[in-house]
């Protein structure tokens, strides 16, 4: 299985409330948040991580390419629109391969992936979604399942969900060639390639990774750092 962190995003919310940092190199762990999630895969049996930064952030692209040395990592340096596209540009890292991906921003503990990929591996289905109970999101994507936890429909409201996605996906080779096709017309939105994906024809199973933090604000990155035991 191959390995992708998104990390291309502006942190727009973060540096207007006062982060002194990008968002990728906030302190979580004891170091960046970008560091500990590529560590993270590297533990769950990554061979190489691709990842994709955003070129206005020098201290990100300038730690990431020192981290180059120490870590097998594949770099990207382009701002895109959003998570599809940088999903997009890290594609040729993964092609041929079932591989997993998540936002730099997506917090959790490595036994909860570790867990996720033991399911992968395991449970038959297709891919597997990420999935928590846990709503800190500022717009959710709720995901509607069935009693053996296989995806129906990735929603925009509650309805009879009782989950959100969690941001962490596990999908086979096919699902790049869904991505392209999403792009090329004229999707956005990372929600839109998951609805791709059903409709496609993919057989999707929710794995629920307990308490996920998505970091969007300072106080998300406070409940990232006790979801972790980060005491400070």
């Amino acid at each position: 299985m191959r390995f992708a962190i998104i990390a291309a995003g502006n942190g727009s919310r973060l540096a207007a409330e006062g982060a002194d940092l990008p968002k990728p190199m906030l302190s979580l762990g004891g170091m960046p948040m970008i560091e500990r999630l590529a560590g993270i895969f590297l533990n769950c049996g990554a061979e190489r991580v691709a990842v994709i930064v955003n070129p206005t952030q020098n201290e990100t692209v300038g730690f990431m390419r020192a981290l180059q040395t120490r870590m097998p990592l594949d770099l990207v340096v382009k701002e895109t629109p959003g998570p599809m596209h940088s999903l997009l540009e890290l594609a040729p890292f993964l092609d041929g391969e079932p591989f997993c991906a998540t936002t730099v921003d997506t917090v959790f503990q490595q036994s909860g992936l570790e867990a996720l990929l033991e399911h992968a591996r395991t449970c038959g289905a297709d891919g597997v979604m990420g999935v928590t109970s846990y709503a800190d999101d500022e717009k959710p994507l709720y995901v509607d399942t069935d009693e053996g936890m296989m995806i129906r429909a990735f929603l925009d409201s509650r309805g009879d969900s009782r989950f959100v996605s969690a941001g962490v996906y596990c999908l086979p080779p096919v699902a790049l060639d869904v991505l392209r096709s999403a792009v090329a017309d004229g999707e956005r939105r990372m929600r839109h390639f998951q609805r791709r994906l059903l409709e496609y024809g993919l057989e999707l199973s929710a794995f629920d990774m307990g308490r996920v933090i998505d970091v969007d604000h300072l106080a998300d990155l406070e409940e990232a750092r006790r979801l972790i035991g980060d005491c400070r």
